[in-house]
């Protein structure tokens, strides 16, 4: 009680601070971005625009389910908030696993570009059902064209893995995802704020006509359509434009290479990143409702906490990671990464006060700064440049899988063991891929 009155208190002086921290990330970000490579500066701006989209109505997913889903049982058992909230979100994340080594195989043959087109295409009509959806299994269905469309994730890494040379690439993935972060950032203030706007009367004639809760929806459609026409006529092909054979591995042969050969450089890579991001983001269904029953946030704050993870992982990227790898190498600091990732969701629910949740809350960014760019990167260069596409695919369905499994584990977690539970258990699972010792760049033969 003592947390929500004082999260009430200091509302507006984080609403306050927040701003500047924007004012001061946008100052950095504009200075930095002469650093950026050049021909990744229109991939970034596609990507930020569309995780501008997409966490818009991230943190009040939440809050939907809690609306739409009351009282649902499943073969007569009733369901926990945690656990439906858990179940609706795996849906995205069982689309993407799916769809996600296709899209790179298909990239692979016939471009990163035309992947990347009918992914953002599909991801607008996505937006579109989720802000009319009036029932549970349409939410459930938005999230599944969502997830189909998010299974771009690995093209998008390909394309810079084309782009960049190598040893360049754990600085350059680290651009990208400091322009994603961007949008994680600002997406949820919008999103917050979107719910206000669609309150607001849009007919002059008696009668009111608002969007209601179809706003948040409604405008990340509109955004995502923006950016349909955006990289249409701005992002150029990241490959040579002939033909290519069809690939050797196929997407199924790949996945049991990994699951057969764990020791394997890619086979361990794949593994580590797919562990570290399930847990990491697999919390965050449950991180919501944990701060609000201790925090008093809201569908309306919400956006604030998200804007400040948002805001550190950008300075991370812009301002650390660079020197850092410079410093360290890929596969040190992508170690240094997981341990900071793993205190920081242990040390989550010992916090009790504003203060302490900050603290705790940016060992979060700065961990997932240290740590994924750097296992990406170290991807890139021990698959075949053929099959890049494809083995980055196949890393987001393994971590697909992990997003799909953690969310159920934690919302459980949640509901019968109580609200810290899920982030000492999200901890110990990220200290855990310390065993996997990520790094090691052998030869690309010992793939086949």
């Amino acid at each position: 009680m003592l947390a929500q009155e004082e999260s009430l208190t200091l509302a507006p002086a984080a609403g306050w601070a927040l701003a500047a921290l924007a004012a001061v990330l946008l100052l950095v970000v504009g200075r930095e971005l002469r650093q950026a490579p050049g021909k990744l500066l229109v991939l970034m701006a596609a990507a930020f625009l569309d995780m501008v989209g997409l966490f818009m109505v991230l943190p009040i997913l939440p809050f939907y389910v809690r609306q739409l889903g009351a009282d649902t049982a499943l073969f007569g058992v009733p369901i926990g908030e945690g656990t439906l909230t858990g179940l609706v979100v795996i849906s995205f994340t069982v689309a993407q696993l799916l769809s996600a080594p296709w899209w790179g195989r298909f990239s692979d043959r016939f471009g990163r570009r035309p992947a990347l087109m009918v992914a953002l295409a599909a991801s607008s009509a996505a937006f579109l059902l989720f802000g009319f959806a009036e029932s549970l299994w349409l939410l459930v269905l938005s999230r599944l064209v969502q997830g189909a469309g998010g299974g771009t994730v690995g093209v998008i890494q390909a394309y810079v893995a084309d782009a960049v040379p190598s040893e360049q690439r754990a600085k350059a993935l680290g651009w990208l995802s400091a322009a994603t972060n961007l949008g994680v950032a600002f997406g949820p203030v919008i999103g917050s704020a979107a719910i206000g706007f669609g309150e607001l009367d849009l007919s002059p004639q008696d009668g009111a006509q608002t969007l209601g809760r179809a706003a948040p929806g409604v405008l990340a459609a509109l955004l995502c359509a923006l950016n349909v026409v955006f990289a249409w006529r701005f992002l150029p092909e990241s490959q040579d434009q002939q033909p290519k054979a069809k690939p050797a591995t196929t997407p199924g042969a790949a996945v049991r290479l990994v699951l057969a050969q764990p020791r394997l450089p890619a086979s361990r890579l794949i593994l580590t990143y797919a562990i570290a991001i399930g847990a990491a983001q697999g919390v965050n269904p449950t991180l919501v409702l944990f701060l609000g029953a201790r925090f008093g946030v809201t569908e309306h704050t919400i956006g604030w906490y998200f804007m400040y993870i948002g805001a550190l992982s950008v300075l991370a990227r812009t301002l650390l990671l660079g020197r850092a790898v410079d410093a360290l190498g890929e596969a040190r600091l992508s170690r240094v990464g997981i341990v900071l990732l793993a205190a920081g969701l242990a040390a989550i629910p010992a916090t009790g006060s504003l203060v302490g949740l900050a603290a705790a809350t940016a060992l979060l960014p700065v961990g997932m700064a240290l740590t994924f760019p750097c296992v990406t990167a170290l991807l890139s260069k021990v698959v075949p440049k053929e099959e890049r596409g494809m083995y980055m695919g196949l890393q987001q369905t393994f971590g697909g899988v992990a997003r799909l499994v953690a969310p159920l584990a934690y919302g459980l977690a949640y509901d019968e063991l109580g609200a810290g539970a899920p982030f000492w258990l999200a901890g110990a699972v990220v200290a855990a891929t310390l065993a996997l010792r990520a790094g090691g760049q052998l030869p690309v033969s010992t793939l086949r």
